[in-house]
């Protein structure tokens, strides 16, 4: 009996993707000796995608859909996929087509030979403004240092899981999905394939920089208590600081130089107000994920599906 691979492709105002991200998937797995279906997670489009993957889904078995009720991101796209697909091992890509399929015979092949997850690792791209790629190398230079997971420049959505990673993957119920570091810091036997992003076929990145900053925090306090203990040291430090400011006033007031001008006193406290909320804000961060994971809402809600759950 073959072995069953699943691929999972988010995908939200994709209407012109998903056909072509489909030939191109149905190319590829022709010539491997595995049988294999599509599934594709419509992240609350509000174009006609849902339309096109209704038609791709009647006039092929293999294609199968899940239409959640709203947006819930991408992150929770995906794992409204893992949660519902049966497969010997699942592929998790996007909808665009920067991933290139001509890749999944080597993550498979990386598989076979033992690995119970192969990611990829995206090449820089010197086509990029040289701001997207410092940001991007900042991210993940901060997530390593901050946080036990150490993640390589470049680590992409496009993984390869075996049945048993996406099982355990399955038990989570954390709010604030970051499955790039959840897949590192499961464990397992993990390899890292590099490839060159294709350029996108139609459509625009609905990845934004107020996107990407939350993404960024999102990943840091996900996997990181640190920056509660930089807050701390900063609060210690800057107390100590304040404490080598006694000498001099004692010494203005005695030999005459009184202290003088509300510019330098504004200025202080304009400084240690803003660090003072910038303290609150990160312990803010972490309350309201508590918060948030307290209510134990889901993940996802399905509205309609052609799978079977």
């Amino acid at each position: 009996m073959k072995k069953r691979i699943s691929v999972v492709i988010p995908v939200c105002n994709e209407e012109a993707n998903v056909s072509v991200i489909t030939a191109a998937l149905q190319r590829t797995f022709a010539v491997l000796p595995y049988a294999f279906d599509i599934t594709f997670v419509d992240d609350g489009s509000t174009d006609g995608t849902l339309r096109e993957l209704k038609e791709l889904a009647n006039s092929n078995p293999g294609i199968f859909f899940i239409s959640l009720s709203r947006n819930f991101g991408h992150q929770n796209a995906l794992k409204a996929g893992l949660d519902l697909v049966d497969a010997d091992a699942v592929i998790m890509m996007d909808g665009d087509m920067q991933h290139p399929p001509e890749l999944i015979p080597a993550m498979i092949q990386k598989w076979e030979e033992g690995n119970d997850i192969v990611y990829t690792i995206r090449k820089d791209q010197q086509e990029l403004p040289l701001m997207k790629r410092k940001t991007s190398n900042m991210f993940y230079d901060l997530i390593n240092n901050l946080s036990d997971i150490d993640l390589e420049p470049g680590t992409a959505d496009f993984r390869l899981m075996d049945r048993k990673v996406v099982e355990v993957f399955r038990a989570f119920k954390e709010t604030d999905l970051f499955m790039r570091g959840l897949v590192k810091w499961m464990g397992f036997k993990q390899l890292g394939i590099s490839y060159d992003p294709a350029q996108r076929t139609q459509g625009k990145s609905k990845y934004t920089v107020k996107k990407m900053i939350r993404f960024a925090l999102q990943g840091i306090t996900s996997f990181s208590t640190r920056p509660l203990y930089i807050a701390a040291y900063l609060g210690f430090v800057f107390s100590l600081v304040s404490l080598l400011y006694i000498p001099y006033i004692i010494y203005s007031y005695y030999f005459g130089h009184p202290i003088s001008g509300w510019t330098s006193m504004i200025a202080t406290i304009a400084f240690f107000g803003g660090l003072q909320l910038m303290i609150l804000g990160i312990i803010g961060m972490y309350l309201g994920k508590l918060f948030m994971q307290g209510k134990q809402r889901p993940h996802y809600i399905v509205k309609e599906s052609n799978l079977s759950a």
